[in-house]
This record gives structure tokens, C-alpha cells and sequence, in this order.
């Protein structure tokens, strides 16, 4: 049965027990509607997506994690806690089978990607699309923005890990939303300063720091991933802001050498596209996965 347009369904804030930590999320519309896991970027939360939860969920049910070390999830100590892109892929996983979300179609962002299609690598059959908003899978997309970060993969000295904290600070969070945009009056600057909030916790530098270093070992994955896209043919949508200096579209291209059905749009926009581009992209999202055939 169909659920009309002019529906409206709340979104819960909701908090479940994964692999011994506290995983925050937010849901929202019916559980019998097609389901669509949105995983966030560096250095946001499900946050990034509170425009557009309500935006999709007439149509779908939406479900958002904050990954621990981001937003209201548990920020267990980095020697404690491996913050690696594998370990933060096992607590999605978790996630995935604490809510027992069999079918989804994943939409990936920044870090997002990664970690969503190392999901993917591991549960294949139960990835039935993507939507991919400036997340990268091919080296095309690693360009100048990543020379400092990949130093630091090469030489994992104190002094080029420490050289990457200025990353972390106010000016670099803002900059992430401003650069890229034209019209800056149409960002909420709430958002950047509620990541900041979350980067200036005691500890949440090291947590971070871990992260940059362990992106390095998500570049090996990249033919993985891509064989992953030539194998089972997600249909796919990209939505990417076109102006972003950290994924600029140089990193979009590529999708198109390992996928059959894809859709790509290009946005006039920076890194956080959402922000001023909400509307089109819930609208590009509905128009493109509702064609899909289950």
C-alpha cells in the first residue's frame, strides 16, 4: 500500500546497545516503506541529515547513526577503542543487525563511504541502492586537500599527526561548510558549531587523529569496492557538491567505468551539500530509488 504524500511522520531519537557501546540514531517514517541507512562524514553526526529525514520519510524509513567519537554516541577512550574505519564499520554492522535491517539502500557521505561500502563488502545482498553525496572510491578523488593526511599515512610520526590537529579547530570546521558556496547566507551555522562542540570533548583530538591515520588503510579497499559495484550493479545515484576542495568531483567521475545504472548530478555547492541543497537532493533521491524495481 502505497503511503500518501501528504503524510507526515515524526522523527525519534533513539539510543541502542552495540558491541558494548551506546549508538545514538535517528527514524523516522514507516517500517514496512523501503528502508535507507545514512552514513555521515567527518566531523559531523546524523545531524548532517536532519533536513532530510523528514524530507524522505513519507516515502521511506530512515535511519541515521552516529558512529562512536561523533554526536550523542558513546566517546570511549582511543586506547580503549580502536577508532579505525574497520572497527567503526563493526559497530555499523552491529547497528545493521541490532535493528534488524535486512534490505537498505545506503547513502554514503565523507567517511560515510568507506565505511558503507565496507558494509557492503560484507553483507552484500542486502545493499538494494546507493547514494553517494561526495564520497570517495577511487584514487582519482584523493587530490591536493590529501597530501598533508597522506604524509602522515607514510610517516606516522608525532610531529605530521600533530601538524593535521589544525583540522580539528573552529576556522577549519566552518570553512568545511562555507568553501564551495555561493550563496553563504543560506548556511545554518548552528551545524558547525554543534560538530565543535563534539571535536572539543577531552580526548576527541586523538580519536580524530586516529581516524585520519586509519583513513590510509581505506585506499588498499578501493578495488574492492569498485569490484563490489561491477559485480552487483547497485543502481545509483550521485549527488555531489561540485565546488568541494576535499572530494571534488574528480572523485564522482569514476563511478561511471564499474556501474550500469547511475545517475549523476553535480550541485553548485561545497562538501556539506545538504545544507543548501536539501530539497533537490530528497527530490532526486525519491524520483531516482522509487523507479528502482525492489
Amino acid at each position: 500500500m502505497t503511503t500518501p504524500s501528504s503524510a507526515r511522520f515524526p522523527v525519534h531519537y533513539k539510543t541502542v546497545r552495540v558491541n558494548e557501546q551506546d549508538v545514538f540514531y535517528r527514524e523516522a517514517g514507516p517500517e514496512s516503506a523501503p528502508t535507507i541507512l545514512l552514513l555521515h562524514g567527518f566531523p559531523t553526526s546524523s545531524n548532517m541529515f536532519r533536513n532530510l529525514i523528514p524530507l524522505l520519510a513519507n516515502s521511506f524509513h530512515v535511519v541515521a547513526p552516529d558512529y562512536p567519537g561523533f554526536g550523542l554516541s558513546s566517546m570511549p577512550d582511543h586506547k580503549s577503542f580502536a577508532y579505525t574505519f574497520e572497527n567503526l564499520t563493526n559497530t555499523v554492522e552491529g547497528f545493521v543487525q541490532a535493528l534488524n535491517l535486512t534490505k537498505y539502500s545506503l547513502y554514503v557521505m565523507d567517511y560515510g563511504a568507506p565505511i558503507g561500502y565496507r558494509l557492503a563488502l560484507r553483507l552484500p545482498d542486502r545493499v538494494q541502492a546507493l547514494v553517494v553525496q561526495n564520497g570517495n572510491a577511487y584514487e582519482e578523488g584523493l587530490l591536493e586537500f590529501w597530501n598533508p593526511i597522506k604524509k602522515y599515512w607514510a610517516e606516522p610520526t608525532p610531529e605530521n599527526r600533530k601538524a593535521l590537529n589544525f583540522l580539528v579547530d573552529q576556522k577549519s570546521t566552518q570553512w568545511q561548510y562555507e568553501t564551495g558556496v555561493a550563496d553563504k547566507t543560506l548556511l545554518d551555522p548552528t551545524a558547525w558549531v554543534l560538530d565543535q562542540v563534539g571535536l572539543d570533548r577531552p580526548g576527541n583530538l586523538d580519536i580524530q587523529m586516529d581516524l585520519f591515520l586509519s583513513y590510509g588503510s581505506n585506499v588498499p579497499l578501493y578495488p574492492e569496492f569498485q569490484a563490489f559495484f561491477r559485480k552487483y550493479q547497485p543502481p545509483t545515484l550521485i549527488v555531489w557538491g561540485k565546488n568541494d576542495y576535499i572530494f571534488p568531483p574528480e572523485g564522482a567521475a569514476p563511478y561511471s567505468r564499474d556501474l550500469k545504472n547511475l545517475e549523476t548530478h553535480l550541485l553548485d555547492t561545497g562538501h556539506f551539500a545538504l545544507e543548501t541543497h536539501g530539497e533537490e537532493i530528497a527530490d532526486r533521491i525519491k524520483g531516482f530509488l522509487l523507479k528502482q524495481k525492489p
